[in-house]
């Protein structure tokens, strides 16, 4: 297969020589934003990030393969991709370790007020915080059960937390406590103290969150946010925190990307915002190359 290999998949030339030995011609193409190194109609499949998002999938007349570096399909004409058969593949649990991971990283940093103590430290003052809170015994509601979701799961029960599971479709993993679909889904955030998104945006999902959706919040409840920013209603999380309905956010996506330097999110000491960093985790590379390897594979079999 003629295969063009963008920058999105941050390979070693060991990695790339493996993907040719299998049966592929590779071209690759650091920047997915530039012209492309070979034709269009040269290309059978693509691992990419973003690439259509700076040339039209219309154009790659053979392509019959697409692996994406993201978990995400929403940078792809999946319309297109049905109507002419072609396959394509996700990174379908690389990036779930170390979000999961960042999920419990940021509601520990709100409980335990890591700021005010980090605050402390540069200016040599011992001062004690009595407002601490425990993550024993909460509730936790994770919206989008997929691989995802459910490694956060598995992380928060590790602390003797409820957790429900918010979904089109019921998880086969037992790791829930309590399982609510879609149209449940207000039964749950009110039963909650922690929420986190993990849901993939779609037109169904864009602006889930809004200010009717943070009515249903406990105001001790934290909202974290690591699927996709549009997922939220900025303006109205905004007047939410403001209001205190909800204790606090943990956001590290945004529907604009860079944040806008004026939100008031950033001088909110009850947001903790990360720049789409949660997915970050030295075990990615070793994980993404198994999928890619796997699924090349088979499809050259």
């Amino acid at each position: 297969m003629n295969l063009l290999v963008t920058g999105a998949y941050n390979c070693t030339q060991e990695q790339l020589n493996r993907i040719t030995e299998i049966g592929n011609n590779i071209v690759f193409h650091k920047m997915e934003k530039d012209d492309l190194p070979c034709s269009y109609d040269w290309v059978e499949g693509v691992i990419c990030n973003g690439l259509f998002l700076h040339h039209p999938i219309e154009k790659f007349t053979n392509l019959r393969f697409i692996q994406l570096t993201s978990a995400g399909y929403d940078r792809v004409d999946m319309n297109y991709v049905n109507e002419h058969d072609i396959q394509i593949f996700n990174a379908r649990g690389v990036y779930s370790i170390p979000m999961a991971e960042f999920a419990v990283c940021g509601v520990l940093d709100l409980y335990k007020q890591s700021r005010f103590f980090y605050d402390n430290q540069k200016q040599h003052r011992w001062d004690k915080h009595r407002g601490l809170f425990e993550l024993f015994g909460k509730t936790v509601c994770i919206v989008g059960s997929g691989n995802v979701g459910t490694e956060c799961a598995k992380r928060f029960k590790a602390f003797d937390t409820t957790v429900y599971a918010v979904d089109i479709c019921k998880p086969q993993s037992e790791i829930y406590d309590k399982y609510f679909s879609l149209e449940k889904i207000t039964d749950a955030i009110s039963q909650s103290d922690v929420i986190v998104l993990t849901l993939p945006l779609t037109e169904q999902t864009k602006y889930m969150f809004d200010k009717k959706m943070f009515l249903y919040f406990k105001s001790n409840a934290i909202l974290v946010n690591i699927a996709r920013g549009a997922i939220v209603n900025q303006d109205d999380l905004i007047n939410a925190l403001n209001n205190k309905q909800l204790y606090g956010a943990v956001l590290d996506v945004f529907e604009t990307e860079p944040l806008q330097a004026d939100s008031p999110l950033w001088d909110m000491p009850n947001v903790i915002i990360t720049p789409h960093n949660s997915f970050v985790g030295e075990g990615n590379m070793q994980r993404l190359t198994n999928i890619i390897l796997y699924n090349l594979e088979m499809y050259n079999r």
